[in-house]
């Protein structure tokens, strides 16, 4: 057993950090309050290597592991979460090509990621279908050998600013899982189109749209994997991707955790500095022990994607804890810092609010633990 990482892991973590420290903390604050999309910082991290992570390299990509993509993802979160959504979200819409795409399909998308700044997005969720993919109402049709697809998505993370999308679409709502299937498409292609931007609580930096569908009309190269397979490359997806939402969580603990014991150290009350009283040793002690475990669930989860083991039920562990001790190590930071923490002068309130969303985006922390119950029962 060896928890040590290599030594071109800890130079690309320390990339990540240096570029974080540098780019994105001290511009979080600026587009979290205009909820401006921040291209430039993206242009960036693009030039530096810090995108795509997991892109292989035949098609230009960096070729890591998803141990790697945490690295870099726990770093990035630490400046800002809602950044490190919109950047995690290439990956998460490249993903459907990387487990069932053709060869074609990977040299012409991926290709397009890693050849210039580009962005993708993960079309699944729907109005009344979130954590319930099985039952999405997005229609496809046979006409010939071409595909027709109508409907509408919701919360598509880079959906407004995507230029290719990975959609997921039913033949008949009926069939449930058995009648989904997966397809990639130009964000440029007839019919396609995007809602309104999302006025969200937090997360701001990242664009968070609907994307509609209207009579789009595919080719069968369109097609990923098979017309009945798209349920499970959804599900494939998402068991990839849970660790690299861990990993952001680990980010959010350990900027809660660092702005929680500088102030405490600062602050004084009754003739002491504020760390010196046991209510707030016992908070910034449950932060350091929730960022440990949640690293290590996260690191051990992507350690068993990269062996292939993609039922590995770690990464709903990881998941699950590492988004509520976010949200709880995010809170606390508010109550140490006290009436400043809530106010936007100190940056543990966008912390709490970036947090929230860790327990909602793919797949609740309630459905974390539906998938851990099942598995803990034999699939009772």
């Amino acid at each position: 057993m060896d928890f040590s990482l290599t030594e071109e892991q800890q130079a690309l973590a320390q990339t990540a950090r240096d570029f974080t420290r540098k780019e994105v903390t001290p511009k979080a604050a600026h587009y979290d309050e205009t909820g401006e999309f921040p291209r430039e910082i993206f242009k960036k991290a693009f030039e530096t290597g810090l995108m795509n992570i997991e892109v292989p390299e035949v098609y230009g990509g960096l070729g890591g592991t998803c141990v790697d993509n945490c690295l870099v993802q726990e770093e990035v979160a630490f400046g800002c979460s809602g950044i490190n959504t919109s950047l995690s979200a290439n990956m998460l819409g490249a993903t459907p090509l990387l487990v069932a795409g053709t060869e074609e399909q990977k040299k012409q998308f991926l290709g397009r990621l890693t050849s210039e700044l580009t962005f993708a997005a993960y079309c699944c969720s729907e109005p009344d279908a979130g954590s319930d993919v099985a039952g999405m109402r997005t229609r496809v049709t046979r006409h010939g050998d071409d595909y027709v697809i109508n409907g509408q998505k919701r919360w598509i993370t880079n959906g407004g600013v995507a230029d290719f999308y990975t959609v997921f679409a039913t033949f008949d709502p009926a069939l449930k899982h058995k009648g989904i299937a997966c397809f990639v498409l130009d964000a440029k292609t007839p019919g396609v189109s995007v809602g309104r931007k999302e006025d969200k609580m937090g997360q701001r930096a990242s664009n968070t749209t609907d994307v509609i569908f209207e009579d789009v009309k595919l080719p069968k190269t369109a097609l990923v994997g098979s017309e009945d397979g798209g349920f499970k490359v959804a599900m494939k997806t998402f068991d990839r991707s849970r660790p690299w939402i861990a990993a952001g969580a680990a980010g959010v603990i350990r900027r809660s955790m660092e702005e929680s014991r500088n102030y405490a150290l600062e602050r004084k009350t009754f003739g002491v500095a504020i760390a010196q009283h046991q209510a707030v040793q016992f908070m910034l002690a449950e932060m350091a022990i929730s960022y440990e475990a949640t690293r290590m669930l996260t690191l051990k989860a992507a350690w068993q994607v990269d062996r292939g083991d993609l039922s590995a039920i770690t990464s709903a562990y990881a998941k699950a804890y590492g988004a509520d001790a976010a949200m709880r190590a995010a809170t606390d930071a508010v109550q140490i810092f006290g009436g400043y923490g809530y106010t936007k002068e100190y940056p543990v309130e966008k912390l709490m609010r970036d947090a929230k969303l860790l327990q909602i985006y793919e797949g609740t922390s309630q459905i974390q633990r539906v998938v851990i119950a099942r598995n803990l029962l034999g699939g009772k």
